[in-house]
This record gives structure tokens, C-alpha cells and sequence, in this order.
């Protein structure tokens, strides 16, 4: 009896720790979307996807897809050498909402004394934060007909 009572519990402890690492749910996308394999990320995976897709052209300093924060380095335009860019992206649910994302932009200007800093227009991280949502809700759609 002892033994089989040691046995019943060692499969229950050994059953707690599997994990098929996917989420059936669509609208979190919690589960990444390229690769081939499944992997759990810790934010929506089209929010993050859409996020590192439409900051491609610029460097990037971090990215955390579990805190769900990705900072870009420095970016200056070839158009514009004498100001640049930083980006900073908090995605905030996991589900694929248009609040569940949050943009930081700072800009500088060159000038005598080096770079400075210098105000951003309003509207610049409104623009990026619209084309991320874009951008991942074309991702949901196009990983929505593929199970089909």
C-alpha cells in the first residue's frame, strides 16, 4: 500500500510539471508565432512580432519579450544626420488590444555642444503606435487562416 500510495504521488508531482507550452486562445497570442515550434512569450506575440517588424531599421539596445519591453539604440536618418531617434515600446497586456501598448519617443539634435535633447511631435508615437496595431492585427489574421 505504501508503495502504491508513493507512486500515485510521484506521478501527480511529475504531471504538475509537464507543459505543452501553447494557448488555444487566439486573441491573447500569447504563444509565438514564428519559428516552427511553439514558445510561450510573456505579452501578446502579434503586439510583440508587430512591434520588432516595424522598428526593423533600427538598432536595437533590448528586447524582453517576458516584461514585454523592447528600447531601440540611437537611429538617425541617412536624410537627417543631425537628429536621431530612441524607442522605446511597453506592451502591457496579452491580449491584442489597442491600450495594450505603450510608445516612449525621444529625439535629439546635434549642436555645438553635442546632442541635445529636443521636443517630439505629439503625434509621432500615435503614428508608430497605429502602425504596430496594423501591423499585428494583419499578423492575427494571416495566423487565423493558416489554421484553417
Amino acid at each position: 500500500m505504501k508503495r502504491v500510495l508513493t507512486f500515485v504521488l510521484c506521478a501527480l508531482v511529475l504531471s504538475a510539471c509537464g507543459s505543452d507550452n501553447t494557448i488555444s486562445d487566439v486573441d491573447s497570442g500569447t504563444t509565438a508565432i514564428s519559428g516552427g515550434t511553439a514558445r510561450t512569450v510573456g505579452v501578446n506575440s502579434y503586439l510583440w512580432h508587430a512591434s520588432l517588424d516595424t522598428l526593423s531599421f533600427m538598432p536595437l539596445a533590448s528586447a524582453d519579450p517576458f516584461g514585454g519591453v523592447i528600447i531601440t539604440d540611437w537611429y538617425s536618418s541617412p536624410q537627417d544626420i543631425n537628429e536621431r531617434l530612441k524607442v522605446t515600446i511597453y506592451i502591457l497586456d496579452r491580449r491584442l488590444r489597442a491600450d495594450g501598448i505603450r510608445i516612449a519617443v525621444f529625439r535629439q539634435t546635434r549642436s555645438n555642444e553635442g546632442w541635445v535633447d529636443a521636443a517630439v511631435n505629439a503625434e509621432t508615437s500615435v503614428k508608430l503606435e497605429d502602425a504596430i496595431l496594423t501591423r499585428a492585427r494583419e499578423l492575427r489574421l494571416a495566423s487565423a487562416g493558416s489554421k484553417s
